[in-house]
């Protein structure tokens, strides 16, 4: 009779030291859940990191790993966030899961421009049958990469796969087509300068170099044509090559940066006014 109430006893307290821990362990998700919610990210971090401690039978496993990882994203912690996904993986319960948590990591390597890491994850879930009904998504985030990786005409057509009138396909090509050439620019330089900064409106630097160019160039024929061959060469050399080596330059310098300003125009439609999936 004793032992039996010996038996009883220990078997209530280990019932109610379980019944305590599955308590505990959902106010702990849900104190972290909440400081998530508020943006509270870094706090929120701290709380899921003692729930994956006191969760010893990883009922919580998946779902605290990909809370942690998505508050690192948000803090700017890519690659803690990459971690996290990745264990997130490793314990996801079904193929949707592992979907889900596949593209995240996808979107993390857009943000970081990490555009190969992308790609590669990209081609691998093309080719997995189990998600051979997700191609238009898959598409898209590659049209993603691209955006990101500043090869608006790739991404143009990667969108085009999803729909001939795709808003972000309209949206690249015409992005593709405002920007500047930076080879042609220095090439028309090297044929007239200044031609390549008239090309991109910047027409001061263009009469500027065009009226050096022209300056010192006379200059230094007529030095020749006179017989003063060592001013010749000293103005060649020292003056004109000079002002045509900026003109080259410069040419080059105003096409790249016509073409960030224009990058970041699309760039910030993107992000304040499409509504659509976005890393």
């Amino acid at each position: 009779m004793i032992l039996l109430n010996k038996y009883l006893l220990l078997t209530s307290l280990l019932a109610a030291n379980l019944s305590f821990s599955q308590e505990y362990l959902q106010q702990q998700f849900e104190f972290a859940k909440n400081l998530y919610e508020k943006e509270n990210y870094f706090d929120a971090i701290t709380e899921y990191k003692r729930l994956k401690f006191f969760d010893t039978n990883n009922t919580y496993g998946s779902f605290t790993d990909e809370y942690i990882a998505q508050s690192y994203k948000q803090g700017g912690k890519f690659n803690e966030a990459i971690h996290y996904f990745t264990l997130a993986e490793i314990n996801a319960k079904n193929s949707e899961d592992i979907y889900r948590i596949k593209t995240e990591i996808i979107r993390i390597n857009i943000l970081r421009r990490t555009a190969d890491n992308a790609l590669n994850l990209l081609d691998e879930l093309e080719k997995d049958g189990r998600w051979i009904d997700k191609k238009d998504e898959i598409n898209h985030w590659r049209g993603w990469v691209y955006i990101f990786n500043d090869e608006w005409d790739k991404a143009a057509l990667e969108f085009s796969k999803i729909s001939a009138d795709h808003e972000l396909k309209i949206l690249c090509e015409n992005t593709h087509k405002k920007k500047y050439s930076v080879t042609f620019a220095k090439v028309a330089s090297v044929i007239l300068p200044g031609t390549g900064q008239f090309y991109t409106g910047n027409y001061l630097s263009g009469l500027l170099s065009l009226g050096w160019c022209a300056l010192w160039g006379y200059i230094a024929v007529d030095a020749f044509i006179e017989n003063r061959i060592f001013d010749g060469l000293a103005v060649t050399n020292f003056l004109w090559f000079r002002f045509y080596q900026g003109n080259l330059q410069n040419a080059e310098k105003f096409a790249v940066e016509k073409n960030i300003q224009i990058a970041n125009e699309s760039l910030f439609y993107l992000q304040h006014s499409y509504s659509g999936l976005k890393p």
